[in-house]
């Protein structure tokens, strides 16, 4: 198959990469506004460089990958569902979660398969985890604890863009949590603080958050986000149950070090990116999108999926700001 590519950063490089060594996929074509990131790409992949996202719509595309800036995502969907293409666009749909559902409006119906990328749903730790929900054999849950802790914080301009610490990093724990457990959250409560770098401060945000989430069959979730971890990219899941407890992460790469005496694990080197502690997980969710393409699969993270995790991050921003705890109601439109 053919396969578009919009947007070459960071993670339209990677997904550019991942893609190229995929056997589905047969050419790419992409495109990006800084001429070296498009250049590295039909150097290194043999794409074909076009210049513009509606140029790679009209270039016989089976499926397109959005990874382009957020306030260009929902523009870039539409015109690909319009074309009855189908779409897997990076996390969020859009900047806000009202402009989200008029995607999700537009694009109902349609025919359209549209894939929104939450990789955690195709981390192996994770995809195991929620099978042991499923099968039972963890007992009712009890208490969930999902944690994400970035080895630095992002550069002032992306902070001043971003949204906040609960729409951009907190929001891949809201997901995977409904995910893994097949759950909704009712309420929550959140805190957050500042010991780093000023301009997060300076940008109405927290560098390091704390959140509660009620589900709705009373269980309790802990989500624990932070912009400093220096001991590198921290992500685990922890899921206890009345007959069992599991653990996603816990590994020799997991930053974090023990005290114990004679303990020697984790003995690896810490993951110190995303891009490493998620490799795998990249590959599989694209490899989902081929078969979304393939029409061998429908999509596993859709619109609707993207704007519930969105929801919540919308309650924990206004827990934060009101100090209490908040219904997922309160927030809750169309």
């Amino acid at each position: 198959m053919r396969i578009g590519v919009m947007g070459l950063g960071r993670i339209g490089s990677l997904h550019t990469e991942t893609l190229a060594g995929l056997g589905a996929v047969d050419s790419l074509v992409v495109t990006d506004p800084v001429p070296a990131a498009v250049a590295t790409a039909t150097e290194r992949f043999g794409a074909t460089a076009v210049d513009s996202p509606e140029a790679v719509l009209a270039a016989g595309v089976d499926g397109v990958v959005i990874a382009a800036a957020t306030d260009a995502h929902p523009q870039l969907i539409l015109a690909a569902v319009k074309a009855g293409i189908p779409v897997f666009c990076e996390k969020p749909v859009a900047r806000g979660v009202e402009e989200s559902i008029e995607v999700l409006r537009a694009v109902e119906g349609s025919g359209v398969e549209v894939h929104i990328g939450y990789n955690r749903r195709f981390d192996a730790g994770c995809v195991a985890a929620r099978k042991a929900v499923e099968s039972g054999e963890l007992g009712d849950l009890h208490t969930v604890r999902s944690t994400t802790l970035d080895p630095a914080p992002p550069p002032p301009a992306y902070v001043a863009v971003s949204g906040g610490i609960f729409r951009d990093c907190s929001v891949h724990d809201f997901d995977i949590v409904r995910w893994v457990t097949g759950r909704e959250v009712v309420e929550v409560y959140a805190t957050g603080g500042n010991r780093g770098a000023d301009y997060i401060r300076e940008a109405g945000d927290v560098d390091t958050a704390s959140t509660l989430l009620t589900l709705d069959d009373g269980a309790i979730a802990v989500i624990s986000n932070s912009r400093h971890n220096a001991r590198g990219y921290d992500v685990r899941l922890e899921l206890h149950g009345m007959k069992d407890s599991i653990a996603v992460g816990l590994e020799d790469k997991l930053p974090l070090r023990s005290v114990e005496p004679g303990v020697t694990f984790p003995a690896g080197t810490p993951h110190d990116f995303f891009m490493d502690r998620f490799t795998a997980a990249y590959r599989a969710e694209l490899t989902a999108f081929t078969e979304v393409v393939a029409g061998t699969r429908t999509s596993p993270c859709t619109v609707a999926d993207a704007i519930e995790a969105s929801w919540i991050a919308e309650a924990c921003t206004l827990s934060l700001q009101e100090h209490r705890p908040v219904r997922l109601d309160e927030v809750r439109k169309g």
